[in-house]
């Protein structure tokens, strides 16, 4: 589970690295935000991957701590 919850946040915040970088019509087709002739980039899905990135870390380095 800690293993899985980590790759899907570092997932994530490449997905939101991308949503940044790129405009709107240079995204891959099969995600959210992709619109032929939009030339403005997709901030918010960028900053909501982001953040499910970041929680999904914190969850798999809380799931990974010793409980002694």
């Amino acid at each position: 589970m800690k293993l899985i919850a980590i790759l899907l946040g570092i997932a994530c915040l490449i997905i939101a690295a991308v949503y940044i970088a790129v405009p709107a019509e240079s995204l891959p087709s099969f995600l959210p935000g992709y619109e032929p002739g939009m030339t403005r980039v997709r901030l918010k899905h960028g900053m909501l991957a982001g953040a499910v990135g970041v929680a999904l870390i914190l969850v798999g380095w809380f799931l990974g701590r010793s409980r002694n």
